[in-house]
């Protein structure tokens, strides 16, 4: 489990994080994002980094809903 600094550094060369937020699809940009606003979207109720997460390339894709994993097919 991540959390809090480990889950931002994990995450803050990222070009884009795909984060699943109910039923959409939130786009981040951590070059233009601060660090607490990435993380109050990547981490649940524990703090800990959200599952599942997965690195493709330089896209991080955090979280579960289909339209996430459509992406990952595209």
């Amino acid at each position: 489990m991540l959390a809090g600094d480990a889950a931002w550094r994990l995450v803050v060369n990222s070009g884009k994080i795909l984060v699943a937020s109910g039923r959409q699809v939130d786009e981040l940009d951590p070059a233009v994002m601060s660090g607490d606003e990435v993380l109050a979207k990547i981490t649940g109720r524990t703090g800990n980094l959200r599952a599942p997460a997965l690195r493709r390339g330089t896209t991080f894709f955090i979280g579960y809903n289909d339209a996430l994993y459509e992406m990952l097919t595209a």
